[in-house]
């Protein structure tokens, strides 16, 4: 299993699992294989109803449909990662998305590098320069995620409770740290992130490191029997609780 180590904004040090060739040519194929259903289904239709049969009309309309459809695979890549969080829809068939190397959701800018790079990756190489620099990499990127400073990374579904960072509370809950207001939907998600990590390394220094930059950033000293880990998992409960408190309240 290869991983990449990421340094947040916050110096906080989290191992991702990298998205593996095959995924990612799986993936790729399940985009394509969508498109093709497409034009098959509308050059289908346009058959079924007669649309070849009509003289110029009919052909005007399969002219304008091709040339749409060009113009969404062409753009395909770009607008799903930009409106589904780095991913298209066979990335998220395969649980990877695309992230920046510094951990936080890559930039409108690093996206369009990725898109322009497909030139030289895909279109003109025949795919062979993707393949090879995703095979070679330590980091499993293309010449477009190394321009763009990103990379692939697997996701794991949370469809674990304890594993869901904005987990619902109970109505009479009272915060035990009102300061939680504070902290951002980033900063909430990265201690959830931090939180998963541990989970699944045994890592604590991560858990200590988390809990400490929390402690500073809120002024906050937690009760003698609370441990770090309670701490963190507390400080979600608290924010989740407070926030949606904040959007049922009557204006």
């Amino acid at each position: 299993m290869q991983t990449i180590r990421i340094t947040t904004t916050q110096n906080i040090d989290i191992d991702y699992e990298v998205a593996g060739l095959g995924e990612r040519i799986v993936a790729y194929i399940i985009d394509m294989a969508m498109f093709t259903v497409i034009i098959i289904a509308t050059l289908i239709a346009i058959a079924t109803t007669g649309g070849f049969e009509r003289g110029g009309n009919g052909g005007l309309g399969l002219g304008v449909m091709l040339i749409i459809y060009a113009v969404l695979f062409v753009f395909y890549d770009l607008i799903c990662e930009l409106s589904m969080n780095g991913q298209s829809v066979g990335k998220k068939v395969m649980k990877i998305k695309v992230i920046s190397l510094d951990g936080a959701r890559p930039r409108l800018g690093q996206y369009l590098l990725r898109w322009l790079f497909r030139i030289v990756d895909f279109t003109l190489t025949s795919n062979l320069c993707a393949l090879i620099c995703i095979a070679v990499s330590d980091k499993s990127q293309r010449v477009g995620d190394m321009v763009a400073g990103t990379t692939l990374i697997r996701t794991v579904p949370r469809t674990k409770m304890q594993n869901i960072a904005f987990k619902p509370e109970a109505d009479n809950y009272q915060p035990v740290f009102p300061e939680a207001a504070r902290l951002s939907e980033q900063d909430i998600e990265l201690i959830n992130e931090v939180i998963n990590n541990y989970i699944k390394s045994g890592n604590s220094m991560l858990v200590y490191n988390m809990a400490q930059r929390i402690k500073d950033l809120l002024n906050v000293t937690p009760p003698v029997e609370m441990n770090n880990m309670l701490f963190l998992q507390t400080i979600i409960k608290d924010y989740s609780h407070i926030i949606a408190q904040a959007d049922v309240s009557p204006l």
